[in-house]
């Protein structure tokens, strides 16, 4: 019978600037008797991937400017907090109930260019996300395997809300080593039907599946994924944005 297993890898301390990640997820791995396999899945949260490249600032370091000043009042949101939200977007989408719809620099549409304070030590900082979340999710993978001889896949994970859906859902921001999409234009279904615009977000629904074991409050920032056969290759989260010219919403 089709089998999956999410396997939480608990263990993992809490991360700082510089640490190899990597080699704590290695040891995590080891301590519960576990040894990475060629198909694994290794989903992380973005969160211990901003901590260790340093992606957290201290809000007491801002300077809001006269418009962060202006819209903060206007959103009843810590101006600091929206100097450095302005500052790691690419465009405003939209301003509204307390919240700033942006797209960042790597094309994501989400709340709040991605800032975020939940999950921190320090409730006076907050993070970003990874500059470069593809290049994030490719070294950890090279790391583990020059730690392990063993060649994983690597989903960096972070939440998002959806549009016209309530509640979030945990999404991949970072990929390396599969491909993110399962392409099933012109492949017949049940009834022998060509199917026309099919094609499913394997790596979303693998970061959301780990997001089942992760929680919030947990302390689980690496969920293994083990049985799943996906189609290993260069995939990257860049391959799951729209284009602008494609999307009928923008």
């Amino acid at each position: 019978m089709p089998e999956l297993r999410l396997i939480g890898l608990i263990g993992i301390p809490e991360i700082r600037t510089g640490d190899d990640l990597a080699a704590l997820i290695v040891e995590a791995a080891a301590n519960l008797q576990l040894t990475f396999q060629p198909h694994d899945i290794l989903v992380v949260t973005q969160k211990v991937v901003s901590k260790m490249e340093g992606r957290v600032v201290a809000l007491g370091d801002i300077v809001p400017s006269p418009a962060s000043l202006t819209w903060g009042a206007h959103l009843d949101k810590d101006p600091r907090l929206v100097e450095l939200i302005l500052g790691e977007a690419k465009r405003i989408v939209r301003m509204d109930r307390g919240l700033l719809l942006t797209e960042t620099r790597h094309g994501f549409i989400c709340a709040n260019a991605g800032v975020d304070r939940s999950n921190l030590p320090d409730d006076k900082s907050a993070s970003m996300l990874p500059l470069d979340p593809d290049g994030s999710a490719d070294a950890i993978r090279n790391r583990i395997r020059v730690l392990c001889g063993t060649d994983v896949a690597i989903l960096i994970s972070d939440t998002f809300g959806r549009p016209w859906r309530e509640g979030l859902t945990n999404v991949a921001i970072g990929v390396s080593g599969l491909i993110p999409l399962q392409d099933y234009r012109e492949t017949a279904d049940d009834f022998d039907r060509l199917l026309k615009a099919t094609r499913t977000a394997i790596a979303d629904e693998l970061a959301g599946a780990a997001e089942l074991v992760m929680g919030k409050t947990e302390r689980i920032p690496v969920v293994l994924i083990r049985g799943y056969s996906c189609s290993r290759g260069v995939g990257r989260a860049s391959m799951l944005v729209r284009p602008s010219e494609r999307d009928l919403f923008r």
